[in-house]
């Protein structure tokens, strides 16, 4: 078979994607950030970076030797690249939703990191989605003669842009990708490939179905979502109780109600996750304990029983002292005054970042 991608391989690719469990597959050009098809992506990235939406996230920034933004298209950290293979796989559980009234004593940790196995150990998608992803590659590999790699997330380039070329959904006002059937609840795995596109391969592209619809932006406590399809990463719910470091603004805690781990807000308001299909494939099982967790419980994790809980999973990464800095966060929003006792002990403890947010909970319960 030609080095090419070609009507034929492209359904034979997304064959070989549904079987390796991906609910969604599709390919698209790399385009160079000075073609027509990708330049405005490059331009729309760099003004992004420019103005400090990316807060401490340094790796969005890395540039070339010659200052070119790496993900500002995937030639210019891949120059072989020609071609980018997106696939999708659902991971909407069977739970409640994060706006759903709960007891106060509550915090809430992302969806997609509630996922266990079947013994109940925990999982991390990067992996379980970068093996399915290393056998539909292999298999592409095998049928025609090209050079490839997979990432999950790790990759210099915007997969939710090629997701959307490629097919797999639109990109919704609170820019995740969205799926007219699927919703947004998914998880996106991408194969580059030296494969160039042929003329005969059009993907079927997705209308945006957003309409007039402003539920996300509405909805977003810490106004991250300046404008249809514009986030302010740095204001984040998501970045700022993961990737973000040191002390959280404060004049964004409030907004962070119960959050501990990651942000649902935004999909759990949208119409067009209101029947999405609940996720039941292995590795996706839900650990019921991670749903609405008691703060309490979180808050006296010592680092053996979190490392023993956590192995595996995406809150492994995070620690445990930043989990504990959001847990004390969400105490303060609570309004409940049994969380003082622990509050008062963080705040007199050797964890600077920590003791401030327990001291600033500790100020907030008082009103």
């Amino acid at each position: 078979m030609a080095g090419a991608w070609n009507a034929e391989l492209v359904n034979w690719m997304r064959g070989a994607a549904l079987r390796e469990g991906f609910d969604l597959a599709g390919v698209a050009a790399a385009p160079r950030a000075d073609e027509e098809d990708g330049e405005v992506t490059a331009e729309r990235f760099a003004s992004w970076i420019e103005d400090g939406r990316a807060g401490e996230m340094e790796y969005l920034k890395r540039r070339n030797e010659v200052g070119e933004l790496l993900r500002s298209s995937a030639r210019v950290a891949m120059p072989w690249v020609r071609s980018v293979v997106v696939c999708a796989m659902n991971y909407n559980a069977d739970g409640p939703r994060s706006i759903e009234a709960v007891e106060a004593d509550r915090g809430w940790i992302a969806r997609y990191a509630w996922s266990g196995d079947e013994s109940g150990g925990a999982v991390d998608y990067h992996d379980d989605l970068l093996r399915r992803l290393r056998v539909v590659e292999a298999a592409l590999k095998a049928r025609v003669e090209c050079e490839a790699r997979c990432y999950v997330d790790t990759g210099p380039l915007l997969e939710r842009d090629f997701a959307a070329r490629a097919g797999v959904g639109w990109v919704g006002k609170n820019t995740c990708v969205i799926h007219q059937e699927l919703g947004s609840w998914l998880l996106l795995g991408v194969i580059v490939t030296s494969l160039e596109v042929g003329a005969d391969v059009v993907a079927a592209l997705h209308p945006d179905r957003c309409g007039s619809c402003t539920r996300c932006i509405e909805a977003c406590p810490t106004d991250a979502l300046v404008a249809p399809r514009q986030m302010d990463a740095s204001r984040c719910i998501s970045y700022l109780t993961i990737e973000l470091k040191g002390s959280i603004p404060v004049e964004l805690r409030e907004g962070m109600g119960r959050q501990v781990f990651g942000c649902d807000i935004c999909q759990d308001v949208c119409p067009w996750n209101r029947r999405a299909p609940v996720a039941s494939k292995e590795g996706l099982k839900t650990r019921q304990d991670l749903v609405n967790p008691a703060l309490m419980w979180l808050a006296e994790l010592d680092d053996i029983a979190f490392k023993r809980k956590f192995k595996g999973s995406p809150l492994e990464r995070t620690k445990r002292k930043r989990v504990q800095r959001n847990v004390a966060i969400a105490m303060g929003n609570s309004g409940l005054p049994e969380f003082a006792g622990k509050l008062q002990k963080w705040a007199e403890g050797e964890d600077e970042v920590l003791a401030e947010s327990a001291q600033w909970a500790l100020e907030r319960l008082k009103r």
